[in-house]
């Protein structure tokens, strides 16, 4: 009984025994983890293995195209060139530099740029890989006196000389090159002498170039004279030498020369003790204020300052250092324009300025490709890099304003024609009581949109912005070049907004050319000291419709002919463009019809021209521009200029053909145009000529009280004053009519001023205080 239950005992634990365990079976468990670790490890180590030989691969093949490093570079400077367009070098960046030889260097000053910029420099072979896991960690951490960077002197000389420090340029190809090239750079030339290149070529601020120079700028002494922490501020220069420049920033400077002395000591050059003492000493100590001028910026670089001002900050927005790069930059200045220009800002020959602090800003642009021809930044300057007033966009640009903001955008969207009615009566800015009035405070009543422009009249601007509407206005500045949101426009918009020279030149230029915007565009091709190439090429995009273009530019046409700009006005050359004045708020008690900028935009198939005058402090006593000739001063710069620049060579004066699509016809003696296929049933047209009445409707000046603030357009003496718009003859007045409707409306008869644009700002707007218009007489 006992076996056979045995048995059965048995059975059934044979029956257990055949079932799947609840729980894992410990060792099969580890097994199954062990084979994961196992395959894992040998994966990571294949791919190290691959990625090893594809990253020597890789390195190798960079190195291969590394660019060749001469001598000739070696010892010579990283200074930036600026190129004209005939390939004359106009500006360099920098000082004459006086290099050291080897034995000049005292051996403390040599040990003082070793020990802030590589300590390990005399172990490693041109690469130093602790350095690099160092900078690593020092990047982390914060720590190191500064020491991060993970390249040797050695790598920081090959940069100097064949490449640039162009963020996009720091790619691994660039990082393999450049230790490629150190590493070969060691086994050619002994430390020292990679020293002494490095020290001779090395950037030290305000135009200095290499350490003995710096020596003789800063402190007036050759550099084996130089004292202890004289040394080191020079050794500390380079990581920044605006920010550490003892001039301009003392506080900076000390605190870099003091960490290059705990450097030299931490290296065992100097002795604790005399690192604390050394610190102690003024950073003005033995610094010289009366050095002898070094920066190559001489009087000669006054004539080109604003184009070489604009070319560095195209160069500084695209991630290069000037001082450090050895950039050759071709740009597209005329050198003969910009001495044209520079001798009509500055020289009362082309010109009567008022007085010395009589301020212009100009801009001379190429219509068929954006390109730079000349800048103008400012006159009777007395230093260098100053503030550009030809790329300033602080100042109202008056009733330039007008084809950009009001004109232009009606014939884009909604095809007026350029002889449509607009009506010049009495109004006041949408949502106040305040009265818009012009220069001659009448008021012309039904007129084309023509002599509209032409004139200049405030009242139709302001109404054809309105009707036009601020986000179509807003798109059709924003094609231009101009960045204005329509929440930003306000009805005085209509007669000016703040805008610049260059800004200008390069807007105008797309009605001259068929409707292509071209940026404006300073630089066509950069070379870096590798040799590689980048070209620039302004492809330019459509701005408006080519009849906007061709219409826009026949209306400008007649602001030469039939506003007072027709002094400027020539039978050698077809030109169009448009004058703008700024006149004072009347709280300002500023003399009567006295303006604070004055402007004319033009332009020719061969160049476009933007001209501002005015002071830096316009509300100043004796700063205003009184009516007539201080505010004809921009037409006759524009006029100067252009003479100039369409008797040369190539010049296109030749008139705009107009394109298939626009039609012309015939009205009342003066040919108008409009927009092929647009429908013009209800469009409302200028185009028969009936009695003249003699009505009219003139505000006293008094009226004007009640405007805080007034923009006037022009009124001529009468000796400067334009023959009558040939868009009327004397006896007649217009008619206004549409396809379904004719109606017919009195004329004001004639003044002396009629003929004159006329603006005033608007005075309630408290977002603008650039009303534009035209005010001289």
């Amino acid at each position: 009984m006992t076996e056979e239950m045995s048995r059965v005992e048995r059975g059934r634990n044979s029956t257990k025994n055949n079932k799947r365990p609840s729980q894992p079976n410990p060792k099969k468990s580890g097994s199954k983890w062990k084979r994961i670790l196992k395959y894992t490890f040998w994966t990571i180590v294949i791919l190290i293995v691959v990625g090893g030989f594809v990253g020597a691969g890789l390195f190798a093949y960079y190195a291969s195209s590394a660019p060749k490093v001469t001598n000739s570079a070696l010892v010579g400077t990283s200074q930036t060139k600026f190129l004209d367009k005939d390939g004359d070098v106009f500006y360099s960046t920098g000082s004459k530099r006086e290099t050291a030889k080897q034995n000049e260097i005292p051996k403390k000053m040599r040990m003082a740029v070793v020990s802030i910029e590589d300590r390990r420099f005399y172990k490693h072979h041109g690469v130093d890989p602790r350095r690099i896991l160092g900078a690593a960690f020092a990047n982390v951490t914060g720590s190191s006196l500064g020491l991060q960077g993970g390249s040797t002197l050695t790598q920081q000389l090959i940069k100097l000389t064949v490449f640039s420090t162009n963020s996009s340029d720091q790619t691994f190809k660039r990082k393999a090159q450049e230790a490629w090239l150190a590493t070969k750079l060691e086994k050619q030339y002994s430390k020292n002498q990679i020293l002494t290149l490095y020290m001779n070529k090395v950037y030290m601020g305000n135009g200095v170039y290499g350490m003995k120079t710096a020596a003789e700028y800063y402190f007036n002494k050759d550099i084996s004279e130089l004292t202890v922490p004289q040394m080191a501020l020079l050794a500390g220069l380079p990581q920044s030498p605006s920010g550490y420049d003892p001039y301009s920033n003392p506080k900076g400077a000390t605190s870099r020369r003091n960490d290059v002395l705990k450097a030299m000591a931490n290296n065992d050059v100097i002795s604790q003790s005399d690192a604390t003492k050394y610190s102690q000493t003024s950073i003005k100590t033995g610094l010289t204020s009366d050095h002898d001028t070094v920066d190559s910026e001489s009087e000669d670089a006054k004539v080109d300052d604003a184009y070489i001002t604009s070319v560095r900050n195209k160069l500084s927005s695209l991630g290069y250092d000037l001082n450090k790069d050895g950039l050759v930059v071709q740009t597209n200045l005329d050198s003969d324009v910009q001495q044209r220009a520079y001798d009509v800002a500055n020289t009362d020959d082309y010109v009567a300025w008022k007085d010395d602090l009589m301020q212009v800003g100009l801009t001379v642009t190429n219509p068929n490709n954006g390109q730079v021809m000349a800048q103008i930044g400012g006159r009777k300057q007395n230093g260098l890099q100053g503030s550009n007033r030809a790329t300033n966009t602080n100042r109202s640009s008056g009733s330039t304003a007008k084809p950009l903001v009001d004109y232009g955008p009606a014939v884009e969207n909604l095809s007026w024609s350029t002889n449509h009615s607009v009506d010049d009566s009495a109004y006041t800015y949408p949502g106040t009581n305040t009265p818009v009035y012009d220069a001659d405070r009448s008021y012309l009543g039904k007129i084309t949109m023509r002599k509209a422009l032409a004139q200049s009249r405030n009242i139709p601007a302001i109404k054809t912005l309105q009707e036009v509407g601020y986000d179509n206005s807003s798109a059709f500045l924003k094609k231009l070049g101009i960045p204005i949101n329509s929440d930003k426009l306000v009805a005085s918009s209509a007669i000016g907004i703040d805008v610049s020279s260059e800004q200008e030149a390069a807007a105008f230029s797309a009605f001259g050319n068929g409707g292509e915007y071209y940026k404006p565009q300073y630089i066509s091709k950069i070379t870096d000291q590798s040799g590689a190439v980048k070209e620039f090429k302004n492809s330019g995009s459509t701005a408006m419709k080519s009849s906007t273009a061709f219409m826009l530019t026949n209306m400008m046409k007649s602001v030469i002919t039939d506003s007072y700009a027709k002094i400027i006005n020539t039978s050698d050359y077809a030109q169009a463009g448009k004058t703008g004045v700024t006149a004072y708020d009347d709280s300002l008690n500023m003399p009567d019809k006295s303006a604070s900028d004055a402007w004319f935009t033009g332009f020719t198939k061969t160049a476009a021209i933007s001209v501002w005058t005015g002071y830096d402090e316009p509300n100043e006593e004796g700063h205003s521009l009184a009516s007539g000739e201080q505010q004809f001063t921009p037409l006759r710069v524009y006029k100067a200029l252009m003479d100039y620049i369409m008797s040369g060579a190539g010049a296109d004066g030749s008139d705009w053909d107009m394109p298939d699509t626009v039609k012309s016809s015939t009205v009342n003696g003066v040919k108008e145009y409009s927009v092929v296929g647009a429908d013009t049933s209800s469009e409302k047209t200028i185009n028969q000529a009936v009695r003249k009445s003699s009505s009219r409707s003139t505000p006293s000046r008094s009226s004007s009280s009640a405007q805080p603030s007034s923009s006037s357009e022009e009124s001529t003496p009468s000796s400067e004053e334009p023959s009558s718009s040939s868009e009327e003859s004397e006896e007649s007045e217009t008619t206004e009519s549409s396809d379904d409707q004719t109606s017919s409306s009195e004329e004001p008869e004639s003044s002396s001023t009629s003929e004159e644009p006329s603006e005033s700002s608007e005075s309630s707007q408290p977002s603008t205080d650039n009303g534009g218009g035209d005010n001289a007489q």
